[in-house]
């Protein structure tokens, strides 16, 4: 996160500026864009993009959030005050939104072979879908960026990501090299 907008977002949350149920939507998603970015864009690349991304994934991954099922510093206090009603109008809210095109670079053929052979024999596409831009409450990964691609899939890997007992055993079937090769294929898609 890049210090100044992060830093921001996260002194209007401890300042009492965390958006409530009584909020307008686009109050609500203003602080969102202190970090995920005004055009979707975020400021720093291991911040994921949520314009366009599936309305049920942004939902689970907020509950999670504020279940504490899945953690992360920099939200927990963004959504310890949201009610169910705010994720859900969030989630919507996003999802509408257009996908960033951040004109990533392809991978090489050879790359993106190897990385075919490895989401078929994982079962990818089963939940991530054609292209791998997700469905429902599957994530988009196709367009994300190679720096929040690895982390996330790093995180699960180690166990540091763990609301999701799946993506934790499938990611520890791959090397390290195996998953920063899929970051870098699924980045360029």
């Amino acid at each position: 996160m890049g210090r100044g907008k992060g830093t921001l977002a996260l002194l209007l949350v401890s300042a009492g500026a965390a958006p409530s149920f009584a909020d307008p939507i686009e109050d609500k998603a203003a602080i969102c864009s202190a970090c995920h970015g005004e055009n979707g864009i975020p400021n720093d690349k291991a911040i994921p993009i949520i314009w366009g991304q599936n309305e049920g994934y942004i939902y689970i991954e907020l509950r999670d959030m504020k279940k504490g099922a899945r953690k992360n510093d920099q939200m927990a206090p963004i959504v310890e005050n949201l009610e169910r009603d705010d994720m859900m109008a969030l989630a919507a809210y996003f999802a509408a939104k257009p996908w960033p095109n951040l004109d990533q670079p392809r991978a090489a053929p050879a790359d993106a072979n190897h990385f075919a052979v490895m989401a078929n024999s994982g079962q990818c596409g089963a939940c991530h879908q054609s292209g791998f831009k997700g469905a429902g409450t599957q994530p988009r990964l196709a367009g994300q960026t190679y720096e929040y691609l690895l982390k996330t899939m790093l995180d699960f890997r180690s166990g540091a990501r763990a609301n999701n007992d799946w993506m934790t055993s499938l990611l520890k079937t791959f090397s390290e090299d195996d998953i920063k090769q899929m970051a870098r294929v699924l980045a360029g898609l």
